[in-house]
């Protein structure tokens, strides 16, 4: 009975995320489902404190992101980015289309998916609203690359910590990894949307040279710090740290720079940072641990075994579309928390392993609800004035994201064997 009910609850929890009733912020939802579980003692304290402790690299690496984000975004980085495609693109909507795909592939490398999602799409709205062009095709870009992208690096998706957790891999071995699927990934994607896009893409740009705003000292100073954060970033992957710290302590530092240690500036952007997405992770976390009390554990452990019991491709593509599914479900954040909670806990081939982050990251591109970075892309087409329903987004995730996953995770039997 015990179990019934904490699965009941943790489905209310996350469609409340994914939903939102009443308009109420996500974390409301999240940290809903976490106090049910402790009230209820379908999980005691001291699990809830550990479950929450178990975030701590995840809440540190958000942290710094967000900061970095929010640094780029007062200094107009985002907004020059994409002006600087738009003059680029020099009539083509073509050429602008690709060069946006190619901006959302840097800022979700290096910045993380979250980061295209929240920053880069509205400035890639005001771009092609100036540029008088059907806004659709790329702001779609802007919501595919984030997901396509986000297994570059590292650092490019904190979902990448959940499911690796302390094993996560230094950056050389990554790269041996994940840069061939990652390459297929962003080009199948990119492909598709394009063959998708074709008449809408036809036309011209408006926009001539000469209407890109100047990068202002403080955006200079703020890409700096981005960059040098970056190379800090990789530095602490390539041996093997742990990402959230650094990441934490390199932002502020750069923020504090970027800043000249101006109370009023630092004092604006930590206000308009998302704060909500912590407790948000934390109550996920929470939700994420009475569902392994509850057997959800048991259970995604059960079926890694028989996917490492079968043939190495077909065990692979088992994996990744398996957990994409999952995610597309219940969201990317919860599945990669159960996945990496049940890797943990059985033994299976790391070819496996990898496959599973795939699915994680790349999986989610099918559904709006399918991850974070989603979610936030879709609020800030609403504070945009634009609406994407469930039902458009899914037939071009259903034609998109397949092929992207299934050449990504084939992939890795050529760069893991």
């Amino acid at each position: 009975m015990n179990a019934i009910l904490v699965w009941f609850i943790a489905a209310a929890a996350i469609a409340g995320v994914l939903f939102r009733p009443k308009d109420w912020p996500e974390a409301v939802w999240a940290c809903l489902g976490a106090v049910l579980l402790v009230i209820f003692r379908l999980i005691s304290l001291p699990q809830t404190l550990t479950a929450v402790a178990k975030g701590t690299d995840v809440y540190l690496f958000l942290t710094g992101m967000m900061l970095l984000s929010e640094l780029a975004r007062r200094e107009g980085v985002f907004d020059w980015l994409a002006g600087v495609a738009a003059e680029r693109a020099r009539g083509s909507c073509v050429r602008l289309f690709t060069l946006i795909y190619a901006v959302g592939i840097l800022v979700t490398v290096f910045l993380s998916n979250d980061a295209t999602a929240v920053v880069l799409t509205p400035a890639v709205y005001a771009a092609v609203k100036k540029a008088r062009v059907n806004a659709s095709p790329y702001l779609f870009a802007c919501a595919f690359i984030a997901n396509a992208a986000s297994f570059v690096l590292p650092i490019s998706n904190p979902a990448n910590l959940v499911v690796y957790g302390t094993h996560l891999p230094a950056l050389a071995p990554w790269l041996r990894l994940f840069l061939l699927p990652s390459a297929l990934s962003i080009g199948a994607t990119y492909l598709v949307l394009r063959l998708l896009s074709r008449k809408e893409l036809g036309g011209k740009v408006e926009q001539g040279p000469g209407t890109v705003t100047k990068l202002s000292q403080g955006g200079r100073r703020a890409s700096w710090g981005i960059a040098i954060t970056g190379a800090i970033l990789l530095v602490a992957s390539g041996l093997g740290r742990d990402l959230g710290l650094p990441t934490c302590v390199a932002a502020i530092c750069a923020v504090l720079i970027a800043t000249r240690v101006s109370c009023r500036a630092i004092s604006a952007i930590v206000r308009n940072v998302s704060w909500s997405v912590l407790p948000l992770v934390a109550g996920l976390f929470v939700i994420v641990e009475g569902l392994n009390g509850a057997g959800a554990l048991r259970d995604v452990g059960a079926a890694l075994k028989f996917f490492a019991a079968m043939p190495p491709l077909a065990g692979s593509l088992a994996a990744s579309f398996g957990v994409a599914a999952l995610s597309n479900v219940m969201n990317n954040l919860p599945s990669g928390l159960l996945t990496g909670g049940a890797l943990q806990s059985v033994n299976v081939p790391e070819y496996l392993r990898h496959a599973l982050l795939i699915g994680v990251d790349l999986g989610p591109n099918l559904s709006v609800t399918g991850s974070l970075a989603t979610v936030l892309w879709l609020i800030a087409l609403r504070r945009e004035g634009e609406q994407v329903s469930a039902w458009t987004f899914f037939k071009t995730g259903v034609l998109v994201m397949p092929p992207a996953l299934l050449l990504a995770t084939a992939a890795l039997l050529l760069t893991a064997g």
